[in-house]
């Protein structure tokens, strides 16, 4: 099985349960792979026949700036919904962390894997 892949997309926004959290933008990463078989868009070598992600990333992007939620499970969720529901992939596994969030920790958050059905 084939997979496309973003890592380490950074995005601001806010997250988190502490009063000091709710004011400001932290950065949170992204790291997303979902599965789709690359065989056509490798047999015509035209953009139109992959899964763009650039128009994941963008999208993914875009929502996480707007968002305001409390805990890095929920936009976990909310992220995989997004790809699974507008990008036709049948499968996601996307780890999204907080880096510094824990002292002595690069970084924490959570891993998921979600399918269509």
């Amino acid at each position: 099985m084939d997979y496309v892949f973003i890592d380490d997309l950074r995005i601001d926004t806010v997250i988190g349960i502490f009063d000091w959290e709710r004011r400001i933008r932290q950065t949170v990463a992204l790291d997303i792979e979902m599965r789709f078989d690359n065989t056509r868009p490798a047999a015509t070598d035209r953009i139109e026949d992959t899964l763009d992600y650039k128009a994941v990333s963008k999208r993914l992007i875009a929502f996480v700036e707007a968002a305001e939620f409390q805990l890095v499970e929920t936009l976990a969720e909310r992220c995989a919904a997004i790809i699974l529901d507008e990008f036709g992939v049948g499968h996601v596994r996307l780890r999204l962390s907080k880096p510094g969030a824990v002292r002595g920790s690069r970084a924490v958050g959570v891993q998921i894997e979600r399918s269509r059905g």
